[in-house]
């Protein structure tokens, strides 16, 4: 890898990590103070989720970019982000279950966004642990224009762990 490429790839992973830290409070503001979502106990349920999920992917993009100042094998810290594979299934899980409830008992604005959010959430677990849904350079949609979608870069760095720890 030359040196410029090395370079580019360094920024867009701290660029994306911070992107991600940054979503957080922006999107609360947007939707809890500019649009006016009321801070039902669903909404934030939901809203939760999302910067739970946000806050993996900012580490995420940290340790990746650490691996590659390192040059270590395997990634940074993927124990935690094996645990954190497996503890959103519950987190996830339970947090759907509150929001669904709402949404059934109180449907409209104090319980709609809280779903939206925690379908996000659910979303951006499969793009980070699963497959990857995020397609937003030339080369990942040439990638998923030939050849469909594309195993997760987090899955990926996970399984050569698993595969190194064995």
């Amino acid at each position: 890898m030359d040196h410029r490429s090395h370079t580019w790839i360094r920024r867009r992973l701290r660029s994306l990590a911070w992107l991600e830290l940054l979503n957080i409070p922006l999107q609360a503001m947007i939707w809890f103070v500019v649009v006016g979502f009321p801070l039902t106990t669903v909404n934030i349920v939901g809203f939760g989720l999302t910067a739970l999920l946000l806050l993996e992917g900012a580490a995420y993009w940290r340790a990746k970019r650490r691996r590659l100042d390192t040059g270590r094998k395997t990634l940074p810290g993927a124990g935690a982000f094996t645990v954190a594979r497996w503890g959103n299934v519950a987190v996830l899980t339970a947090g759907l279950l509150v929001i669904l409830r709402g949404v059934v008992t109180d449907p409209g604005v104090g319980s709609w966004p809280g779903l939206v959010f925690g379908l996000f959430a659910f979303l951006e677990h499969v793009n980070y642990f699963h497959l990857q849904l995020m397609y937003d350079t030339a080369e990942d949609l040439r990638y998923l224009r030939t050849r469909g979608l594309r195993r997760a870069h987090l899955a990926r760095d996970l399984a050569l762990y698993a595969r190194t720890r064995a």
